[in-house]
């Protein structure tokens, strides 16, 4: 044995110590973590004995056992759970300068008594806990890395006859993985029905299915998504907004050659346009977040974020809000309510099958809905009477997931928690009940919107209906404590006629107030505001009768009858350029008699806004033929909401052919 070991062996078995130095691992937190933390430190450690401490051994019997040994590693899990805390007092207390000290992302870090230590312990990521502001360290190496390239994928074809929109978003709005790429999407595809339209978007290098949005946009820019490295609570500005600054993008934002800009959500508003869409009032989901957790950090997102988002607000010609609740809650009275919809015609009820099946939907990538999931599993679920609840948690929920909650993937028993559903109408098809146990919300949720549509009754919290115009008891069921929430619960899955009666009305809300082909109707009508109007609509005139005879060419009409009935023309360049009739069979029923439009006017949108205007003018059904070869037409008065229902032989002659009969009710 050589000199140095001997001496070594000998100095340690007179203080009564093995002098080969072991690893304790201090198992003090959730029985999954500890574990994986013990298998990680045998890997990094081979050559070493191992150990494990429990929570249920004193400090007395933990110096006992290990009076012999000495201990060069301490492995310690930091948790918020507090059960834990004497146990970790103890491994300090043993090895105060060996502590290597766990989170519960099973990050490690060997504490000190320094700033990083105590940064570290107070849950801040390992990768950030070095991270100084630049102007408090200008020279630091680890800056924020603005990506100064872009993509262009280009879509359909422009159109010099049609005005032109921007759209700036921070993310591709496909797939449809939650409820602000929904909005986005149906909203495109509204307003592509009379504007060109260019998008900007950040890219995060995970979108693969471009296509549906390139058919209805002329082309697509992408630019990386910025690596963000300041600390979160260094800025003035809300951290969201300064990690959406691109010198990249803003170029292109400049440089764009189209007639308006919209940008969606707050945190793009430094890069200016004309409509800011405010998809929630962020300062208010904040201040929820505060008013619960009470915290200096709390306090100051909550602040930051309403000095933020006043002044944006204040530098657009238009605001877009989700709801009459939100334009009060932003104080700007001029704002445009638009509301978040559902695809009425893709979303049918479907016959509910017997059962207790209960289904949550929620991306984890928005984090209140991770709160809601942990609510509803820790609080609610324990009070029901046995329920098959199925989560659908979007794309990439266990990495949302760690990052907002600091913990691994949690094991649930009797849960199935599924990840992105490209199509989540079998889902709803297959449950019983669906529930929103959001306890933080702004805007309004597309979610609740979807199970309406879909007939299926909702228990929510007051937050997670907000702005919906929905009644407790009528067409959904509100509660907001565990107890009551279960409880609701409980009584809807027990009472089937009232389950129904809730659902049925909640359609019946749904087709009234949140179609999106009514929504996007407005949408289209803010833009023309800011551009100005080329089309004018007004009730007909005796004057016009010259104008749409020659428009209508040879009919069994005479025009002169059309002011016996209810008649509207669309004037362009103080010309009629269309003109629709129609009469009123039955109270709440109209026959659309006659629509037409000037050939040199056509493809410009006016069949479309004559029809938009008369579809708007009152509620109930309206009844129309077309020629069973004029796909062109069927298709517009498919867009509209028409549905085939009947067929006609030889109704029109000239040549004969046979009519599609074709109806809308609202």
């Amino acid at each position: 044995m050589p000199l140095k070991q001997r001496v070594k062996s000998w100095l340690f078995a007179v203080i009564g110590k093995d002098p080969e130095a072991v690893v304790v691992s201090f198992c003090s937190g959730d029985e999954a973590l500890s574990r994986a933390m013990c298998e990680e430190i045998r890997h990094l450690e081979p050559s070493r004995r191992h150990f494990e401490a429990h929570a249920n051994e004193s400090r007395r019997d933990l110096r006992r056992r290990f009076r012999g040994y000495r201990i060069g590693l301490a492995p310690v899990l930091f948790t918020e759970d507090a059960s834990y805390r004497k146990l970790r007092r103890a491994a300090l207390l043993l090895a105060p300068t060996k502590i290597l000290a766990y989170n519960t992302r099973l990050e490690r870090h060997h504490l000190n008594l320094n700033l990083a230590s105590w940064l570290f312990l107070r849950g801040v990521p390992l990768d950030r806990i070095f991270l100084r502001p630049r102007w408090l360290c200008p020279w630091r190496r680890d800056k924020t890395i603005r990506p100064d390239i872009h993509r262009v994928v280009q879509g359909r074809p422009r159109d010099p006859k049609r005005r032109s929109i921007a759209i700036l978003t921070p993310y591709f709005p496909y797939p449809l993985s939650h409820g602000g790429a929904v909005r986005m999407f149906h909203l495109l595809r509204e307003i592509a029905r009379e504007f060109d339209i260019v998008l900007y978007a950040f890219s995060e290098g995970s979108e693969t299915d471009l296509a549906p949005v390139l058919e209805l946009v002329t082309a697509v820019y992408l630019v990386p998504k910025p690596r963000y490295r300041e600390p979160r609570w260094s800025t003035l500005v809300p951290p969201e907004v300064a990690e959406y600054r691109s010198p990249a993008m803003q170029r292109l934002i400049d440089g764009r050659k189209t007639d308006l800009l919209q940008v969606e959500y707050t945190y793009l508003a430094t890069y200016g346009g004309d409509i800011l869409v405010e998809h929630d009032i962020t300062f208010d989901l904040y201040a929820q977040v505060h008013a619960r957790r009470r915290t200096i950090g709390t306090w100051w997102d909550r602040w930051r974020w309403e000095r933020f988002e006043r002044r944006a607000t204040s530098k657009f010609q238009r605001v877009v809000v989700m709801s009459e609740k939100d334009r009060v809650l932003l104080g700007i009275n001029s704002a445009s309510v638009i509301e978040n919809g559902v695809d009425l015609a893709r979303f049918q009820p479907d016959a509910e099958r017997p059962g207790r099946r209960v289904l949550f939907i929620g991306s984890f990538r928005h984090f209140p809905n991770i709160e809601a999931f942990r609510f509803l599993v820790e609080q609610i679920l324990p009070r029901t009477q046995a329920v098959e609840l199925t989560v659908v948690a979007g794309l990439d929920p266990w990495l949302h997931w760690t990052h907002h909650t600091g913990t691994l993937r949690p094991n649930f028993e009797n849960i199935r928690i599924l990840e992105f559903v490209a199509d989540v109408r079998p889902l709803y098809a297959d449950t019983n009940l669906v529930v929103v146990p959001t306890l933080e919300s702004a805007g309004t949720n597309v979610k609740v919107l979807e199970a309406l549509a879909m007939e299926r009754s909702v228990v929510s919290t007051t937050s997670g209906c907000a702005g919906l115009g929905l009644t407790h008891g009528v067409d959904i069921w509100i509660a907001d404590t565990p107890a009551d929430f279960a409880r609701g619960i409980n009584r809807l899955l027990d009472d089937d006629a009232l389950r129904s009666a809730i659902a049925r009305a909640g359609r019946a809300h749904a087709e009234k107030h949140f179609d999106w082909r009514a929504i996007g109707r407005r949408q289209r009508q803010l833009l023309r505001d800011l551009l100005g109007d080329s089309i004018t609509l007004r009730p007909a005139r005796p004057d016009d009768l010259p104008a749409i005879a020659a428009i209508q060419g040879i009919s069994n009409w005479n025009p002169a009858d059309y002011l016996n009935y209810l008649c509207s023309v669309a004037v362009v360049d103080n010309q009629v350029a269309g003109f629709l009739a129609c009469r009123e069979t039955a109270p709440g029923e109209r026959e659309i008699l006659n629509i037409a439009v000037r050939p040199d006017r056509r493809r410009h949108g006016i069949a479309r806004r004559l029809l938009e205007a008369e579809l708007a003018n009152a509620h109930g059904a309206r009844f129309l033929e077309v020629r069973e070869s004029n796909k062109a037409a069927i298709k517009l008065y498919e867009s509209l909401g028409f549905r085939p229902t009947g067929r006609r032989s030889e109704y029109y002659r000239d040549p004969p052919e046979a009519a599609i009969v074709m109806m809308f009710f609202s």
